[in-house]
């Protein structure tokens, strides 16, 4: 919009538009009125454009990396937060009003207070790798866990290694899962 646009929509005068123009360029350490109208949320002096085009044709067409976040909502914040970390064990790494994060072994999980029915599209199964299914199943039961039936096999492949899998609920009734695979040696992975 022109100046003249923005001063009649906005009722003030053709000074205040040129000074807050103006001022959210050198807040954001834009050069011109063209910066601030292709502004992509970050200062061009900040450390996101630090390297400029020179990182995006570096990365271009090297494809997504690994998953780095999953996010579940919770009905009770400070009930799950106690579950994830005494119950399942995951380490907790910090929880900011209305959410909470833990570290799964690299990938983060990131839990938010909210009002989302069970079932309703969008929720995540949380599937946990194990080592040992039958004795997480069993630690896990002790500490009272719900699951809705013993680890059973779900896949067998043509090389002989088996898929088993356990499926339990959070405080939410959500549903997770053990996973493990068990080679034709009878080790699991």
């Amino acid at each position: 919009m022109t100046n003249g646009v923005i001063r009649r929509r906005l009722g003030v005068s053709l000074d205040a538009v040129k000074y807050h123009l103006r001022n959210a360029r050198g807040k954001l350490s834009l050069h011109t009125r063209a910066d601030l109208q292709y502004w992509r949320g970050a200062p061009f002096d900040s450390a996101l454009h630090a390297g400029g085009a020179h990182d995006v044709a570096e990365h271009a067409g090297a494809g997504l990396g690994p998953i780095g976040q999953v996010s579940r909502q919770v009905s009770d914040l400070a009930a799950s937060v106690v579950w994830y970390r005494d119950v399942l064990g995951l380490t907790h790494l910090a929880t900011f009003g209305s959410l909470a994060f833990f570290d799964c072994h690299g990938i983060r999980l990131f839990l938010s207070a909210g009002s989302k029915e069970v079932g309703e599209p969008g929720d995540s199964v949380l599937y946990f790798r194990s080592q040992d299914i039958e004795a997480d199943y069993q630690r896990l039961t002790a500490r009272g866990v719900r699951f809705r039936g013993a680890p059973h096999m779900v896949h067998r492949h043509d090389s002989g290694a088996e898929e088993w899998m356990a499926f339990f609920e959070d405080p939410d009734g959500k549903l997770l899962a053990l996973m493990s695979q068990v080679s034709a040696r009878g080790t699991e992975r």
